[in-house]
């Protein structure tokens, strides 16, 4: 097709808007004001660019809209999973978890621990989301009472999160992306084997490493009986309250609709308040709004246990709402695949570039469309056409797809990986970034793979 034909946008276009977000994303962000404010002037700009190129303002107000209600499950399951941690706290749940963690869980393996809990945790469940918001934040509760860095420790959760995500063949994005790039679902899943299981194997040779480094200094077995002592001052520890969580677990194993699992898990936090915690029964259902602040005397604690409530989700659902409406506006006006055909026309020649670009539109997809969704719709489509061209198999379409866009989606701050796990695990993105080591690895070895022609071509399957 000719750019007349799909009214792609020319470059200065292109770069007036993706320039003009970043400016004021930088400006806004330097200066203190939310992100929301950013995203939601790059819709104008975006606006004015459809304009300029002869678009109706409503058909680019559909575009929003539609964009913002493909991204609709991620909104419900954030206010969803905000409740549940509210009603865990409260409820003794997650400080019960942390307790026996911090009796239980050796230092010198706590990260490799993280690392293998969250990866089981999100590989039987099929969501990393899920898995960050039960497992994650109890183990970021137990590395904070370890003294072990918070970013670390939720690098190691991302790890296994997306992990075990990637793997699990009932995994939404992985099933998405196998549709998007016609690839039958499991034979997308082997196809990530010869990537992840090495980029696995790694990942827990270096959090083994770094866990026995900090194990040194790390734990003060003092801090320790102080932060077990205040938990069970303030709550009523027992083994009663990590029935919720296993129970929540099974039904994800079991493939239960994950709204209502979640939704009946913070119900059950309810109960559990009122009849392990003592508390009044319209305290602990406001829980499920917003949180009882604590007050241990350790403040690294104290934020821990004074997190969760729908209402402490509004921030990072404004930055949901606007970036996926965002990211519909650039769809339409056709922004992103400009940008992408501007760099595969030019470069694009072999397996290895191939692989580049590929993990690069994922990226694009979700540093601009700030949806991981976003992201694995666009690829497979703009991507598709010169994989053809160069003879390679569609597995690898959807394996670098599938890199580029999942494992990127928790790096970028607006993203709406990167707004929960930031959100649930209490760490900014650009904290926890340089700890994501599994995605790194990933991206790595399937680079390397498309460069030295390896699990590429027909024999994929075999190789594996």
């Amino acid at each position: 097709m000719t750019e007349k034909n799909e009214m792609l946008p020319k470059m200065w276009q292109v770069l007036f808007v993706l320039g003009g977000f970043l400016a004021l994303a930088f400006i806004f962000i330097s200066s203190g004001i939310g992100v929301q404010l950013a995203l939601f002037g790059g819709w104008f700009l975006a606006f004015a660019v459809g304009k300029s190129m002869g678009m109706a303002y409503i058909d680019m107000e559909k575009a929003a809209i539609k964009g913002i209600a493909n991204g609709m499950n991620a909104i419900l399951i954030l206010l969803t999973v905000g409740a549940l941690i509210g009603t865990w706290i409260s409820g003794g749940i997650v400080p019960s978890f942390i307790y026996y963690g911090l009796q239980t869980i050796h230092p010198s393996i706590f990260l490799l621990a993280t690392l293998l809990i969250t990866s089981i945790t999100s590989l039987t469940t099929g969501t990393s989301w899920g898995s960050a918001g039960t497992a994650g934040i109890a183990m970021m509760g137990i590395g904070a009472g370890l003294g072990m860095p918070p970013a670390l420790t939720a690098g190691a959760v991302l790890s296994g999160a997306y992990f075990g995500d990637k793997l699990s063949p009932v995994s939404d994005s992985t099933i998405l992306t196998a549709t998007m790039s016609n690839v039958d679902v499991i034979d997308h899943v082997k196809a990530m084997v010869p990537v992840t299981v090495p980029a696995y194997v790694i990942t827990s040779i270096a959090f083994t490493i770094v866990g026995f480094r900090y194990s040194d200094g790390a734990a003060d077995l003092a801090q320790v009986e102080t932060v077990m002592g205040s938990i069970s001052t303030i709550f009523n520890v027992n083994l009663f309250s990590l029935i919720p969580m296993a129970l929540i677990i099974t039904l994800l194993v079991m493939k239960k609709p994950a709204i209502p699992v979640i939704a009946f898990g913070a119900f059950l936090g309810i109960v559990w308040g009122v009849i392990f915690q003592g508390l009044p029964a319209t305290v602990a259902l406001t829980t499920a709004w917003a949180q009882i602040p604590q007050d241990t005397g350790l403040e690294f604690i104290d934020n821990i246990l004074s997190r969760g409530g729908m209402a402490s989700m509004l921030g990072s659902l404004a930055i949901i709402i606007f970036g996926l409406g965002f990211g519909g506006l650039l769809g339409e006006i056709g922004v992103l695949k400009k940008l992408t055909r501007v760099l595969l026309d030019k470069w694009v020649t072999n397996a290895g570039t191939a692989s580049v670009a590929t993990i690069i539109t994922g990226f694009f997809g979700n540093f601009f469309g700030s949806g991981m969704y976003v992201a694995l719709i666009l690829t497979p489509k703009i991507m598709s056409e010169k994989i053809d061209e160069l003879g390679l198999d569609r597995r690898v379409l959807s394996r670098n797809s599938e890199f580029g866009s999942t494992l990127t989606s928790g790096m970028v701050p607006w993203s709406d990986n990167g707004v929960y796990m930031a959100g649930i695990l209490g760490v900014s993105t650009l904290e926890y970034l340089p700890f994501m080591w599994l995605a790194f690895s990933c991206i790595i070895i399937s680079i390397f793979y498309g460069f030295t022609n390896r699990f590429l071509y027909d024999s994929v399957m075999k190789e594996i």
